[in-house]
């Protein structure tokens, strides 16, 4: 296969685990689940616990397989060595060996990659004060803080410069500093001609700084598109202040059937439902020489939108699974651990 620029490319892909006693029960973590990456964007994957995201980038980064389906990474199969040199992956959970300092870490992951000695230690330096853990450098990673683990995972998904950056949960667990400067790390690596993949339930940093992003829930997408495209689906209602006569609103009112009695210092405010074309009445407006004072479209938030298509799957639910990991009747727990590069081991008997 011949190299693409589209960075990823996911078609039909699906994942069923084997749970319960015996096994002898069948969930699907993942249904049919489609989507492409635009090169360089910052691309979201929403979901609450158990809606399939972490199991959708362990298929991305060839740690699990679908059981059907097709991932290109770059024109490449997902689980091609080509494909794999051009992305990094940082877990939610990445496990390291505490008794290595960073620098050595970073070293080890290096070689992995084979990077050339003078383009190794130059990187490694470059990294480490990138993500401002420089001064700790030498230091065993057993006493580094969540946040400085955070980083250090980050730098050994970027030691081999890829083009593709694939973190899960990112900003879990991060005071509001460390989501700040985590914030700062994503948007600039779009700078830099980057597309960066990440999961996340922290609905306010992914409407900050994603171009676009798929919310999924029970394994299947629910929704894909711009942010802003997003949220225009929660328009409640549109807020249109004019400067009018009274003949002039009541005209308004038969035409329309909309009833206002909120005055204002220069007028009128009148509050339009979504089902009447707001083009359409501006130009009414316009051709009714009225003066229009401000118009404010009144949205749902992306929190009001994630929760609108959580509680839609929870009562059509067919697999009865609960979104809390601890409660969960499939008995299903989290891997723990992770290999030393950040790349989790894979037990095929995850949902997350």
């Amino acid at each position: 296969m011949k190299h693409s620029e589209v960075p990823l490319k996911i078609i039909n892909i699906s994942k069923t685990f084997k749970t319960g006693f015996l096994n002898l029960k069948r969930v699907k973590a993942v249904c049919d689940l489609s989507f492409t990456m635009k090169k360089g964007e910052i691309f979201g994957l929403l979901g609450p616990n158990g809606a399939g995201k972490t199991t959708t980038l362990k298929i991305l980064t060839g740690l699990i397989f679908p059981d059907q389906g097709q991932i290109e990474e770059f024109g490449y199969p997902a689980n091609s060595v080509k494909a794999r040199s051009h992305i990094g992956f940082l877990p939610e959970n990445p496990y390291f060996y505490e008794y290595l300092t960073a620098r050595e870490f970073l070293n080890m992951c290096a070689d992995i990659f084979n990077l050339p000695k003078k383009e190794k230690l130059e990187k490694i330096d470059y990294l480490l004060n990138k993500l401002s853990i420089a001064e700790a450098a030498d230091r065993p990673l057993r006493k580094f803080s969540k946040g400085m683990l955070q980083r250090t995972g980050l730098a050994q998904a970027l030691i081999n410069d890829p083009d593709l950056i694939i973190l899960d949960e990112p900003l879990s667990g991060l005071d509001p500093i460390g989501r700040r400067d985590f914030r700062e790390i994503i948007t600039n690596l779009r700078k830099q001609g980057k597309t960066v993949l990440f999961s996340s339930h922290i609905l306010s940093d992914v409407e900050e700084i994603c171009d676009r992003a798929a919310i999924i829930a029970r394994g299947k997408l629910q929704e894909i598109g711009t942010i802003a495209k997003l949220l225009s689906k929660g328009v409640k209602e549109t807020e249109i202040e004019i400067e009018a006569t009274k003949a002039q609103l009541s005209q308004l009112q038969k035409k329309w059937k909309i009833f206002t009695n909120n005055t204002t210092l220069s007028g009128y405010r009148i509050n339009l439902p979504p089902n009447i074309p707001l083009q359409k009445f501006i130009k009414d407006l316009v051709a009714a020489t009225i003066t229009i004072k401000s118009i404010k479209p009144h949205k749902e938030s992306l929190e009001n939108l994630f929760l609108n298509f959580n509680m839609s799957t929870d009562q059509n639910s067919p697999t009865g699974l609960q979104n809390n990991k601890q409660s969960s009747p499939t008995g299903l727990q989290n891997n723990k651990q992770n290999s030393p590069t950040g790349l989790q081991k894979n037990k095929d008997k995850e949902i997350e």
